[in-house]
């Protein structure tokens, strides 16, 4: 199939090699300096674009892959206040998109695990939550992506915690906010930490990335996934009809 991708830093460099293992062929790379490649041909003939950019320019990156008729799968975090307008304009078949907040198969499964775990600790008051994410310095926004929507889940699942928040230091955190602390450091791909604190014990679930290639390697995956879609996806929906399971990764 034809990829274009949107966002040619290391990630966008990794996806395009990537692809063309898969035997796919990048027709367009769009970068801060090309933007004007969104008008041309070569965009418009993809099957899909990868988008992997950064959270001032995803937005508007996204629209224009709908002006031009074509599915984008983008990962970049941090812009999700404007996610409910783009995904109407997809209901009212105006684009298509796919997002993620992480396309590693890995992250997903550890996501389940965590809802699951988050509906069981729903019983048992004595436990506190908390969340720490680790990632290299080049990472913008924070917390990321992956875990607000680690967040989100154990929120929707736990009754006596009602949102997440980012303590200010020295402060002390709200008992019925989750906190969630962020680490930049070195060249870290990405860690997720959730833990259960009680008084007599400790219930800890983790997930450490070793590369950024199984974040690259599923956003191919997703692209030739939604070729031919249309609408509003999730890494979700992709990965239950891969797997044909119903319900596990949502």
């Amino acid at each position: 199939m034809k990829i274009a991708i949107i966002g040619y830093g290391r990630m966008g460099h990794l996806i395009a090699e990537i692809a063309r293992n898969r035997g796919h062929k990048i027709v367009c790379t769009i970068d801060v300096d090309n933007a004007d490649a969104f008008n041309s041909e070569e965009f418009r003939s993809a099957d899909a674009a990868i988008e992997f950019s950064t959270p001032g320019t995803a937005v508007d990156n996204i629209l224009r892959c709908f002006a031009a008729g074509v599915p984008v799968v983008s990962g970049t975090t941090g812009w999700l206040d404007a996610l409910p307008e783009l995904r109407d304009m997809c209901d009212k078949g105006k684009g298509t998109l796919l997002y993620g907040s992480n396309f590693s198969i890995g992250v997903n499964v550890f996501m389940a695990v965590n809802r699951y775990l988050a509906k069981v600790m729903n019983d048992f008051p004595d436990y506190t939550p908390s969340m720490v994410e680790i990632h290299h310095i080049h990472k913008l926004d924070h917390p990321s992506g992956t875990a607000i929507t680690l967040a989100e889940d154990l929120v929707q699942a736990v009754g006596r915690i009602d949102a997440w928040e980012e303590p200010e230091p020295g402060k002390e955190p709200d008992t019925h906010k989750l906190p969630i602390e962020h680490v930049r450091e070195g060249e870290v791909p990405g860690t997720h930490i959730v833990t259960w604190d009680s008084p007599v014990d400790k219930i800890t679930i983790s997930h450490e990335a070793k590369s950024r290639q199984g974040f690259a390697l599923g956003a191919v995956k997703a692209a030739e996934w939604v070729k031919g879609r249309k609408g509003y996806f999730t890494v979700a929906d992709m990965l239950s009809d891969l797997t044909h399971t119903s319900g596990l990764f949502s």
